[in-house]
């Protein structure tokens, strides 16, 4: 097991941390059905207003029994610009950003905590934390959950679970997620057959970005591929396990290189950092790459800033939705290319001196 330890900023992704890992952040998720209404695609308008409205008054004390204060948003009430920033934010859905029909969020300050309700399912519970933490994350899941329950009796089956509306996420309706960074592993040619062995593990393995060459950053996202037949537990303990012998394997690959080429990584890391200190204009699969080797370099140590910056949040804020609200307007696609580039001086950490 390996977890970091973290000093919480203003949102959950600028969290900073004290230990060197390539697991960039760990999400749970439980999707729920209330037994008494049928699933959120069969309802009317009617239905709709009807099952968010009862969900919110019924969840409206949540935060006080959690500790956490959720704060509640209607989603149809929402500017389409900003429920599209909360998707890049891996907040919200596809499914919650196109739905025109009532919707709710109650979400916490930092975004850490969510419950979305009226979107696939009736309640999808996520919690969001930097670093690998699945287990403190399960518990807060888990707590919440029950607080619900007790409030809203869920759809279950003694032999499928938790009914959901789709039948994947039936069972357990749990999706354990670690977000790792593998920059060296995946250039790899067996890294085609590691993916596989994940497979056979019962864990998936995909780009957050696409997939290959589309997946600039390397950022790969390991899930359980199974909700029904296993128990919580052994969710928690399958995912984890996958994702400490992926941080060791990029970590071995990475030393290896470091051994063989030192200067051409030093190389590789500083030119980035001085395309990304002084472009004008910037696309975002571009941006992706530079900040990645940023990422690996702080990493291994070849690089060191003034002031400790979560440079994960550059890939949060480089996204198009995110830069319009940043720029209080809509962009075009060149207009957007050179808003990011601000965006990337503006936020990025100078380089210590001694580096």
């Amino acid at each position: 097991k390996q977890e970091r330890t973290v000093r919480y900023m203003s949102k959950w992704y600028e969290a900073i941390s004290e230990e060197p890992s390539n697991i960039i952040y760990s999400r749970i998720r439980l999707a729920r059905n209330w037994n008494e209404y049928v699933f959120p695609s069969r309802l009317d308008e009617a239905g709709s207003r009807e099952l968010v409205d009862g969900l919110r008054d019924g969840l409206k004390d949540i935060g006080e029994k959690t500790g956490t204060p959720l704060f509640y948003r209607p989603l149809e009430t929402m500017a389409q610009a900003e429920k599209k920033a909360l998707r890049e934010r891996r907040i919200l859905n596809r499914c919650a950003v196109e739905k025109t029909c009532a919707q709710g969020l109650y979400l916490s300050e930092d975004e850490s905590e969510s419950i979305l309700l009226g979107a696939d399912d009736h309640i999808r519970l996520q919690f969001l934390s930097s670093g690998l933490c699945l287990e403190k994350l399960w518990q807060k899941a888990d707590e919440i959950d029950d607080a619900i329950n007790e409030h809203f009796p869920y759809a279950y089956d003694e032999k499928y679970g938790y009914l959901t509306t789709f039948p994947t996420n039936m069972g357990t309706g749990l999706k354990a997620c670690a977000v790792v960074h593998l920059p060296m592993l995946s250039q790899l040619k067996k890294f085609q057959s590691i993916v596989a062995d994940m497979g056979r593990l019962g864990t998936s393995i995909r780009g957050i970005f696409g997939e290959g060459s589309e997946n600039a950053g390397n950022m790969y996202e390991l899930s359980n591929q199974r909700t029904l037949g296993l128990s919580e537990k052994e969710i928690i303990e399958l995912v984890n396990k996958a994702a400490v012998q992926l941080n060791a394997q990029e970590f071995k690959v990475r030393k290896a290189a470091l051994n063989a080429r030192r200067l051409e990584r030093e190389d590789e890391t500083y030119k980035s950092y001085g395309v990304l200190k002084y472009a004008r204009k910037m696309a975002e699969k571009d941006a992706r790459v530079f900040i990645g080797q940023l990422i690996a370099g702080e990493t291994d140590g070849l690089i060191a800033f003034e002031k400790e910056n979560s440079l994960y949040s550059l890939l949060v804020g480089i996204k198009p939705a995110n830069l319009n609200l940043w720029a209080s307007r809509p962009l075009d696609k060149d207009e957007t290319d050179c808003v990011r580039a601000a965006y990337i001086r503006e936020h990025l950490p100078q380089i210590c001196s001694w580096s």
